[in-house]
């Protein structure tokens, strides 16, 4: 979620195309359980367990739609995330390449909502990023009045290596850079550091075990290290 530091309907896209068009296609569900929803360094669930599950449809086009939900807990009781998505990714030679919009809704508050174009660029075992919010439902102006804002900026570079015995070790550098939003004196811009170690289980999963931290402070959050286990399938 935006302020609050958190981080498309499969079935209208298979709409779009005939049966042969169809058979090109693929469609994933996933599942997966955390002991801390932690998006962009800050935690989404005040350091608490998030159940989580989206479904995937990508043709081999390289277009994609998506949609994904978590529980979240921002201090005011339960809440839920529902994401939806959509773009078009590719490659050449050893280069990769995604466009998408993001669409963040938060049901229970309206004025929570935002959506963000998200570009990523992947070289072999390396990642860079930025996601630019294009348009926010948050109230920035303290009036009580919807704003309609824009302008935040999420920089992130990564890098994923493979280990033995189906081990794989990442990491993540962040960086989110708030427009000034009418909040006076005050920088809600920080950087974050992440560290993953993935272990794959087969028909079981993929589990991780991360280390994450904000460089202080994020908008009402900690600036201490963040330990967490995770849980992920799909289908």
């Amino acid at each position: 979620m935006k302020h609050n530091i958190s981080t498309i309907a499969a079935g209208c896209g298979l709409a779009l195309f005939g049966a042969a068009t169809l058979a090109q296609a693929d469609v994933e569900a996933n599942i997966g359980a955390t002991s801390n929803y932690v998006w962009r360094g800050a935690t989404q669930t005040d350091n608490g367990a998030a159940i989580q599950g989206g479904l995937d449809w990508a043709h081999d086009s390289g277009l994609y739609l998506g949609t994904w939900a978590s529980n979240v807990d921002f201090g005011a009781g339960g809440e839920t995330e529902w994401d939806l998505y959509g773009g078009y990714s590719g490659s050449f030679d050893n280069f990769g390449y995604d466009v998408g919009l993001i669409y963040y809704a938060y049901p229970r508050s309206q004025d929570a909502n935002f959506a963000e174009l998200a570009l990523t660029g992947t070289y072999a075992n390396y990642e860079v990023g930025i996601n630019y919010t294009i348009a926010s439902d948050v109230d920035d102006t303290g009036a009580g009045a919807e704003a309609f804002i824009s302008g935040d900026v999420y920089y992130h570079v990564g890098a994923s290596f493979d280990l033995t015995d189906n081990f794989s070790i990442g990491g993540t550098i962040g960086y989110y850079d708030f427009e000034d939003d009418g909040v006076a004196n005050t920088d809600l811009s920080y950087a974050h550091y992440q560290v993953d170690l993935n272990k794959s289980a087969g028909d079981f999963g993929d589990f991780t075990f991360s280390l994450s931290k904000a460089d202080k402070e994020a908008n009402g959050g900690d600036d201490k290290i963040k330990v967490f286990v995770s849980w992920a399938k799909t289908f």
